[in-house]
């Protein structure tokens, strides 16, 4: 809790905070301090004409600055507590935020001296007396009520208190006989302090007692010393209790305020219901800043760490310098003067760097923990106004002292290697040019796995070099196996940082890994990645491979012909394993054409009908019966043909390395071609009297069960 102590602390007087009041900036102050601090301004104008022109304005209504423009350069740089705003007419100056505000007409009291009002009165304030938060500089002019009419902060007094009482002399057991001994743990269902050797005999870990919690003495204490929930009374009446929660101006108000006062018309909600949502909403964002936090201790792990592998490899380095430069001649003596110079600035500049960002986080994460340790006893509180005066700054504070813990402040500014190697082998007549040389291998790519993804039957993977790195790299080699668990091989090599391999077998699991290289050899592998490509093939006709006369519509999936000859158009995917299956429905179908339906290889004819060269296996069909044909040798006539609305079914198996046909969900004669091996292409012939739209994605038909896979089946 030492880091929460600068919480408590007054930012007058240096103290813990004594009656503290809430300033409406949200900044706290003790209740003598502000009374030090106030200033008298000139009187202007009467209060009552003041007030009569800003009666509207509520309180807290400054807290809005662009609306209200109370500290704008045009106005007179002062906000108005009470309602109305008064314009100086002596030198004012400018605080660092900007703000005009009149310098002290009164010395300062010494830091640590509170100027303590007699008890149960205070003395009266001189009329326009403006005060300054000493935090962010905001000026405001006081009303009549003067200082009673900023709220007390009862949850922080609270805070102050249980933290002092913490402080205090350590808790005695309190079930030692003679001499008790400091306590170690509380528990609180037994509400009794106990030392390790009476809570092992008196409170043992089993049975009912399992199920105590235990917690440290000065938390127990705290739980014990929580003060009872205190009744909160209006600034405005101080009669009336405090009971709801104006929305629109963010604060506690009573019922005399909603039927007088001028929140009547603003939307207001319980008291206990607002203030149970404000601790969530700080609990809430107190998690986000403790992961921050426990982040900033391991980094802050991580840069000593640095610093001691820097000493060593500075150490290291050194005299493996030292030891070449002893080994040449004199005429080297001179040049060893410089090196040595040399790797000792980088020593102490890395070392200056890494502890720069060690003080700098330390400071910051300080900051941090006493910001928690603070929020977390303000979340303990009983009071429900009390702590609805602050739980709006508090969670501002949180979510601002979160946003700093961004990207970048948690990463290394340095690295602890010494890049550099001193190279011996030049002849003496160089010795003047003698310089450090890399002689390293680069460092392993780091794969960008938010940018790595397969498609269909492509893979685009991303890598990187590791942040720190200073390595020169001249290229990559990026690496596959065939997807069937079989060795890797070279895929890519060149300079550029990401790549798309296309062709990849469907429904198979890929391992890829990049490696660099530059002069001095090849770096480390990454680390490998498994990739998965589709299921399931989806795919469209391929314009780029098409015959000219070939016309496609709806993104490629339909397509006519303009020409009376037979053309042939094919699918943009090759298959070479696996099962798959796709279907084409007769869009149009005139005058009794033969269209061809199958697959094909990449060098198939295009101007004549699929299956009349021996680069394609098809299916033609005309609206009485259909033929096998490839090669131009026809096969196995059946009975039953095509019309418009006709379904064309392509199944082709690569575990039995077979094709089959259907016909509008029925298979159409038998096995068309067996012994298929290699890369093939969906594949179609038609002529203007014919349009078809492909159907891909499909599951395989239910009467159809696959065969094994052959292991000795062909990679593509």
């Amino acid at each position: 809790m030492d880091e929460m102590e600068e919480e408590l602390k007054c930012p007058v007087c240096g103290s813990f905070y004594r009656e503290p009041i809430i300033l409406p900036c949200s900044h706290n102050i003790c209740l003598a301090c502000a009374r030090n601090i106030l200033v008298q301004t000139p009187d202007a104008e009467s209060p009552q004409s003041s007030r009569a022109s800003g009666s509207g304005v509520s309180d807290y209504d400054y807290l809005d600055l662009d609306k209200m423009s109370l500290y704008s350069e045009a106005d007179s740089g002062y906000g108005s507590y009470g309602g109305f705003v008064s314009t100086p007419t002596t030198p004012c100056q400018k605080s660092p935020n900007g703000v005009r505000v009149f310098p002290p007409t009164v010395p300062q009291p010494p830091p640590q001296q509170h100027l303590l009002p007699q008890p149960g009165s205070l003395p009266p304030i001189p009329r326009n007396s403006c005060i300054t938060c000493p935090q962010c500089h905001r000026s405001l002019i006081l009303d009549d009520r003067g200082l009673r009419g900023f709220p007390k902060n009862r949850v922080l007094e609270g805070v102050v208190d249980r933290y002092q009482q913490s402080k205090a002399a350590a808790l005695k057991c309190q079930l030692c006989e003679k001499s008790p001994k400091e306590a170690t743990v509380m528990c609180e269902q037994c509400d009794v302090f106990y030392c390790d050797p009476c809570r092992l005999r008196c409170h043992p870990p089993r049975g009912p007692l399992a199920k105590h919690r235990l917690v440290p003495p000065a938390q127990g204490r705290i739980s014990r010393r929580t003060s009872p929930r205190k009744i909160s009374t209006c600034t405005e009446h101080e009669l009336e209790n405090l009971s709801m929660y104006c929305v629109q101006c963010k604060m506690p108000v009573c019922y005399q305020c909603l039927e007088e006062g001028k929140h009547g018309t603003h939307e207001v909600k319980a008291l206990g219901a607002m203030w149970k949502l404000h601790k969530g909403q700080l609990s809430q964002a107190l998690n986000g800043l403790s992961d921050r936090a426990t982040e900033a201790k391991e980094f802050l792990i991580q840069l000593r760490n640095t610093v001691q592998h820097i000493q060593e490899n500075g150490v290291e380095f050194e005299a493996c310098l030292v030891a070449q430069c002893d080994a040449l001649i004199d005429a080297l003596n001179r040049r060893k003067a410089q090196l040595l110079s040399r790797v000792n600035k980088e020593h102490e500049h890395k070392l200056k760097v890494v502890r720069d960002q060690i003080s700098h986080c330390t400071v910051k994460l300080r900051q941090t923990t006493g910001l928690m340790e603070y929020c977390l006893e303000v979340i303990k509180e009983n009071d429900p106004s009390g702590f609805l005066q602050i739980s709006d700054a508090l969670i501002r504070r949180v979510h601002m002292t979160e946003s700093q813990w961004g990207k970048g402040t948690l990463t290394p500014r340095m690295t602890s290697d010494f890049d550099l190697t001193l190279d011996s082998g030049p002849l003496l007549q160089t010795i003047h040019q003698l310089d450090f040389v890399q002689m390293k291998v680069p460092a392993a790519p780091m794969l960008q796995l938010e940018e790595c993804c397969t498609q269909n039957n492509s893979a685009t993977l991303s890598w990187k070099q590791p942040p720190l790195s200073t390595i020169t790299v001249e290229g990559y080699i990026l690496e596959l196996d065939d997807g069937n668990g079989g060795p890797f091989r070279e895929v890519y090599v060149g300079i550029e940082t990401i790549c798309t391999v296309d062709g990849l077998h469907f429904n198979s699991t890929y391992k890829s890994r990049v490696k660099a290289f530059n002069a001095s050899g090849v770096g480390q592998y990454s680390k490998t990645l498994i990739m998965q490509t589709s299921e399931i093939a989806w795919f469209t006709f391929d314009t780029a491979s098409a015959h000219p006369d070939i016309i496609f519509s709806n993104d490629n999936l339909t397509v006519t012909c303009n020409s009376y000859d037979d053309r042939v158009v094919m699918g943009n995917s090759a298959f070479s394993r696996g099962v798959h299956y796709w279907e084409m429905t007769v869009d149009r179908y005139d005058n009794h054409p033969d269209p061809a339906f199958g697959v094909a290889r990449g060098d198939v004819l295009k101007d004549v009908m699929l299956g009349k060269d021996d680069k394609a296996w098809a299916m033609y069909v005309d609206n009485n019966r259909s033929w096998f044909m490839h090669n131009n040798s026809h096969t196995n006539r059946t009975d039953g043909g095509i019309g418009k609305g006709a379904t064309i079914g392509v199944l082709l198996d690569f575990t039995r390395r077979i094709i089959i046909f259907l016909i509008n969900d029925e298979q159409q004669g038998p096995v068309a071609f067996e012994g298929l091996e290699g890369v093939y292409y969906p594949a179609i012939s038609l002529n203007r009297n014919v349009q078809v739209t492909l159907h891909t994605g499909l599951p395989i038909p239910d009467f159809y069960t696959p065969g094994e896979a052959d292991p000795t089946g062909s990679v593509c």
